[in-house]
């Protein structure tokens, strides 16, 4: 690779015979210096002739790539302007551009220096990647500044959870570079290597010093070298080679790591001017893998945290097929306050959610992450959407009297044995709802505040039944709304995506998302794609009872009878225990007609429904006496089920155990 250039100039009559010249053109030409003098320049550079005479025709600059002779023998591309000189001996002045040949590289510092300052650093100082930002510097270093290098970082710097105890410091090899293709200095020195180096070495000189180390390596010290390092190869690769070990620090002066540069035999060994240029290679250098170490630092524990918060699985009933996508907001923010959810609820369930809590940032996932809790607490309740989000709402008030935010959601539950949905909303855009053959359309759910700025006011929910293969699709505004597009447009837009439809759900979740990742002010994106599906109508049985006692020992035989033809007879005795003590509950402390339902699903759900709201508790019994007599059912339902709990319906309430399958 060739990193710099060498300019010579040369002054032309109109004939294009050379009149004056720069004191390195007869070297880099190849000629005499008394020679040139009178010389025409096609003569020197093949091919010059034609752009000096366009030059003086038009009274413009020509340019031209052309073919030029290197006093070797060999042969490079050059690059020759021809700038129009009016008035004066000369008629034109050409400005030649050469590749410096690889032997030559090192003898200007003044090259050097603006190959190294001028020319690449600017490029690459935007990079905060910490390993393209080495491979960068060191492809500047290589073959600009040395034959061989590499960059190396303490390991302290780089993990923050590395051992920094001890006296040895570890050092990890970030980048290497070489230019004679020689395949033994990646084996003798691999990327990604964490070593600590000898006290003799000049590195670890170097490093507690903090000033650069330049040592000449003669083949014996080359040998003393390789035997310290236990790496045989290394003697024959440092024999005769010059070394430079520069520190990089940071702004406070603290030392990063070393760059390690090595110039072969048959190059010009390093000197004070490559000291001084190498030096402020480094610090300048130290400022731009400071910044990278920082923000590397800082995007990790913002993405462990972000992946921390969002869902590592999706759980809903065997019949509900659930897909979803999440896109952060760009790639310098990629964390932020979106979130979904989707909880399976006993009796065949599911609780589906999406939030988007307002902002970007550490400050808004964190947020997201209080409210993705107190959800799963509020689905363990069994709360309804629309009391789980004043519960939310609650919450968010709560929060915001420290550090105001606020948050949108929208919450649906689905039964998958009635077909029932039930969705409440808080600010949130409304669900896409697209029944299997018919158009898409947006729900008309009814509106309440987003949390943290609600007014008290009850949220009010909207319940509907849906048909079997139904598709319900709740979202965030950076999926329809952005800075260059109106919000009707996106909403629009969604809709014929859903009416178009996709061979799969993946594809249609994924299809949505098209037209956004071009869009680098979004918003975050969260979406979550529902199929709704009821169970089998052979995985779920109910019957309505009479307030009588008598009711119960009918529903032992029920539920015998049907739990043998399901092949569940092992579980019989224990249902039939936990449904007598739920329906003598209802019975007897609700009052009218209940319900006995059994769900086979994940699990196996004896649900019991009854006209009241009153939510029946284990009474603990006092000390020295027996369990409360009234309290006794739900003793025994809460030691042989798995789990159990209690929800309101829309004429009560509902009391459920779960057993293992």
């Amino acid at each position: 690779m060739e990193s710099s250039t060498r300019i010579l100039i040369l002054g032309t009559d109109s004939s294009g015979r050379v009149l004056q010249f720069d004191r390195s053109a007869a070297a880099a030409l190849g000629v005499d210096a008394d020679d040139l003098p009178g010389a025409r320049l096609d003569d020197l550079i093949g091919g010059a002739r034609e752009p000096l005479l366009e030059a003086l025709r038009h009274g413009r600059e020509r340019t031209a790539m052309l073919t030029m002779e290197t006093p070797a023998g060999g042969r490079h591309d050059a690059v020759v302007t021809v700038h129009p000189m009016r008035g004066g001996d000369l008629a034109a002045l050409a400005v030649v551009r050469v590749p410096v040949p690889l032997a030559d590289r090192f003898l200007d510092p003044a090259v050097i220096r603006r190959a190294l300052m001028e020319d690449s650093l600017p490029r690459i100082g935007a990079t905060l990647d910490l390993e393209l930002l080495a491979r960068e510097l060191m492809n500047v270093l290589v073959p600009t500044f040395c034959n061989t290098g590499g960059l190396l970082l303490r390991e302290n710097m780089i993990d923050a959870d590395a051992d920094g105890a001890g006296d040895a410091v570890m050092l990890r090899r970030m980048a290497t570079a070489f230019d004679d293709g020689d395949p033994a200095w990646d084996a003798t020195f691999p990327v990604g290597e964490t070593l600590a180096f000898p006290e003799p070495a000049p590195h670890t000189r170097a490093l507690r010093t903090g000033e650069p180390v330049l040592l000449s390596l003669d083949g014996e010290t080359a040998a003393r070298i390789a035997e310290a390092w236990r790496r045989t190869p290394v003697a024959e690769l440092l024999k005769g080679a010059s070394m430079l070990v520069l520190p990089v620090r940071d702004a406070d002066g603290a030392t990063l790591g070393l760059f390690v540069c090595t110039r072969t035999s048959g190059h010009r060994p390093f000197d004070a001017y490559d000291v001084e240029i190498g030096t402020e290679f480094a610090n300048r250098a130290g400022l731009f893998v400071e910044s990278a170490r920082r923000y590397g630092r800082e995007r990790a524990t913002a993405l462990t945290l972000q992946r921390s918060l969002l869902p590592t699985g999706l759980s809903a009933p065997s019949s509900v097929s659930v897909h979803h996508r999440y896109l952060p907001g760009s790639r310098l923010i990629e964390v932020g306050g979106d979130w979904y959810e989707s909880i399976a609820l006993p009796g065949a369930r599911v609780a589906l959610v999406v939030g988007d809590v307002a902002g970007h940032g550490v400050r808004a996932a964190v947020t997201m992450g209080r409210l993705r809790t107190a959800i799963h607490t509020l689905a363990g309740l069994d709360l309804p959407p629309a009391e789980a989000l004043e519960r939310l709402d609650s919450l968010m008030r709560t929060l915001g009297e420290r550090e105001p935010h606020f948050a949108t959601c929208a919450y649906a539950v689905y039964d998958a044995v009635s077909g029932r949905c039930e969705i409440a909303s808080a600010g949130h855009l409304p669900p896409l709802l697209a029944p299997p053959g018919g158009p898409a359309e947006f729900l008309d759910v009814p509106p309440a505040p987003p949390l943290g700025i609600g007014d008290g006011r009850p949220v009010v929910s909207r319940a509907f039944t849906v048909e079997d293969g139904t598709l319900l699709f709740l979202y965030t505004d950076g999926l329809v709304e952005n800075r260059a597009r109106d919000i009707d447009d996106g909403l629009a837009r969604l809709r014929e995506t859903f009416d178009k439809g996709a061979d799969t759900l993946d594809g249609l979740c994924q299809a949505t998302l098209d037209g956004v990742f071009d869009d680098q002010h979004r918003d975050d994106i969260a979406v979550l794609l529902a199929r709704l599906h009821r169970i089998p109508g052979d995985a779920h049985v109910s019957w309505d009872l009479p307030a009588d006692p008598a009711a119960v020992r009918r529903a032992r035989g029920l539920i015998r009878t049907t739990l043998a033809g399901w092949g569940l007879g092992e579980l019989a005795d224990s249902t039939v225990l936990m449904a007598s003590e739920l329906v003598t509950n209802a019975i007897r402390h609700a009052g009218g007609r209940v319900t006995l339902r059994l769900v086979r699903e994940d699990g196996l759900v004896c649900e019991v429904f009854d006209g009241s709201d009153g939510r029946p508790r284990i009474r603990a019994a006092g000390e020295g006496e027996a369990v409360a007599e009234s309290g006794r059912g739900l003793h025994v339902v809460s030691r042989l089920a798995r789990r159990w709990g209690v929800r309101r319906t829309a004429g009560g309430k509902a009391v459920w155990c779960e057993q293992a399958l």
